[in-house]
């Protein structure tokens, strides 16, 4: 039996973490702290976001509603 969620589900977890991505970009990303702590933790928050987006989107049936 095929136990991943359906396209609204997979939708809402993706503006979920668009909007916890820009939340925390305003508060460490690119440009906030020091120089190298702000391009280090921009970095390392693109790449989980990367991460995290591709678990979403192959993990999801896109052919179910729910």
């Amino acid at each position: 039996m095929d136990d991943r969620p359906g396209c609204l589900s997979g939708l809402f977890k993706l503006v979920l973490l668009d909007w916890l991505f820009d939340f925390l970009q305003e508060r460490f990303g690119f440009g906030r702290g020091c120089s190298c702590t702000g391009i280090g933790c921009g970095l390392i928050l693109g790449i989980l976001f990367l991460v995290l987006a591709c678990s979403i989107i192959s993990g999801t049936d896109w052919l179910h509603l729910f």
